[in-house]
């Protein structure tokens, strides 16, 4: 199954393990006060463990790189309308005005005139300072949310740059199939369109209340309600929740629930389903379970998770899934993270900041990974939703390679801007 990794010095970093027995840490953030407990479960499957740890804010900006066409900004040394006129008409092109206190003259070009040509033959003038594109800015949507400066992860990932175009649709779904989530939670209100539990014959409660945080933190990572001014944000600032409880509060599930819990996601409209979930054994059952919802149009995303080595785990392990490793602030694996050839993509899964029964919590591991891949998936389905394969490939395939740590297996961290453009 999936284990941890060495707490750093000075963090809230706890070291689960992950297997037959298993010590899953758990802490919530309140304002400047942190809660904290363990408890040791038996397991038959369990929620992809996750490590926590003190996060720093990272904001990085997306540069456009493309430019008008038509048109070149030149600055003539000699500055007058004249020579600026008289310079241009060389190729057929005239000033369309100047950028003030710049000396910078805008120049239209002549039909059949390219961009490239015309920047070319400026810059061999002997009379001209320096020719170049008018190249286009766009805007790039910050959200307002009270903590989104500590969510990292989503500027990494180019999110930001991303919601210019999109940030989800309500007929779109993501299933989110875990522990549940905190139904009172004032950034999921109004956000879970559909929910079931599926561990009543584990002897639970047939409610999806989340007992243990684990499902609370990776559907906020999806879809929690975005630009409220309040918590976190999310990728999927208008993406809707389907949420299966299909592992109890001790973080551990069974095949046959987590099958049901797919089934069902497939059969009621998901367009995406997360799993941060996982262990060591596969079963015919799990496996028929991914492939019918495969088979429905639904794009699977599930943890890799955490042994820090490539042995496989389920059901990421299975071809119709797409296996996501996690990655660090520097583009680093995890040390805690799974990897291997199999394992498709990876995603910011090292100090997430997301939604957590009462509060926000800090958690680390491959569970918090998957749900970025799973958000990112619902935008693309708003732009490219022609299939379920269409999406798993733009998700995969155009992402920024990342090589440190994976060792021999090349793997891409999921990029949501090449993704949706």
């Amino acid at each position: 199954m999936v284990g941890g990794s060495p707490a750093p010095e000075n963090s809230l970093a706890e070291s689960p393990s992950f297997g037959y027995h298993a010590n899953i840490p758990r802490s919530a953030w309140r304002g400047r006060q942190v809660q904290k407990r363990g408890e040791n479960v038996r397991v038959r499957f369990l929620a992809v463990a996750a490590l926590f740890g003190l996060i720093q804010g990272l904001i990085a900006q997306q540069s456009a790189t493309e430019y008008a066409e038509g048109r070149v900004l030149v600055k003539f040394r000699n500055s007058s309308v004249f020579a600026a006129f008289l310079q241009s008409s060389l190729i057929g092109a005239r000033p369309a005005g100047t950028v003030q206190r710049l000396g910078v003259t805008r120049v239209v070009l002549a039909e059949g005139t390219t961009v490239e040509e015309a920047v070319r033959f400026f810059k061999s003038l002997p009379t001209v300072e320096f020719a170049e594109p008018d190249y286009i800015a766009q805007t790039t949507v910050v959200p307002n949310d009270q903590h989104y400066g500590l969510q990292w992860g989503l500027p990494k990932i180019s999110a930001p740059a991303a919601w210019d175009y999109t940030i989800g649709l309500p007929t779109v779904p993501v299933a989110v199939l875990d522990t549940g989530y905190d139904q009172g939670h004032p950034d999921l209100m109004g956000k879970v369109v559909l929910s079931k539990d599926f561990t009543v014959l584990n002897g639970s409660a047939n409610t999806v209340q989340d007992g243990n945080g684990h499902g609370t933190h990776t559907a906020g990572t999806v879809g929690s309600l975005t630009n409220n001014a309040i918590g976190v944000a999310s990728i999927g600032w208008s993406t809707p929740l389907m949420v299966g409880k299909v592992l109890g509060d001790n973080g551990s599930g069974y095949h046959s629930e987590i099958a049901d819990g797919i089934i069902w996601a497939a059969d009621n409209g998901a367009k995406v389903i997360n799993m941060s979930l996982g262990g060591s054994s596969g079963s015919t059952t799990l496996s028929n379970a991914c492939t019918y919802a495969w088979n429905k149009g639904v794009v699977i995303v599930a943890s890799a998770g955490n042994n820090g080595n490539t042995r496989p785990n389920y059901p990421a392990y299975y071809s119709v899934c797409i296996a996501v490793a996690a990655t660090d602030q520097n583009d680093r694996r995890a040390s805690f993270s799974t990897y291997g050839s199999w394992v498709d993509c990876a995603a910011p899964g090292v100090s997430i900041a997301s939604t957590y029964p009462g509060g926000y919590a800090y958690m680390s591991g491959t569970s918090m990974a998957g749900p970025h891949v799973a958000g990112l998936a619902a935008l693309v389905w708003t732009r490219y939703g022609t299939s379920n394969s269409v999406v798993r490939d733009r998700v995969v395939t155009l992402g920024d390679p990342v090589s440190s740590g994976f060792g021999r297996y090349p793997t891409k961290r999921i990029n949501a801007l090449r993704s949706v453009q």
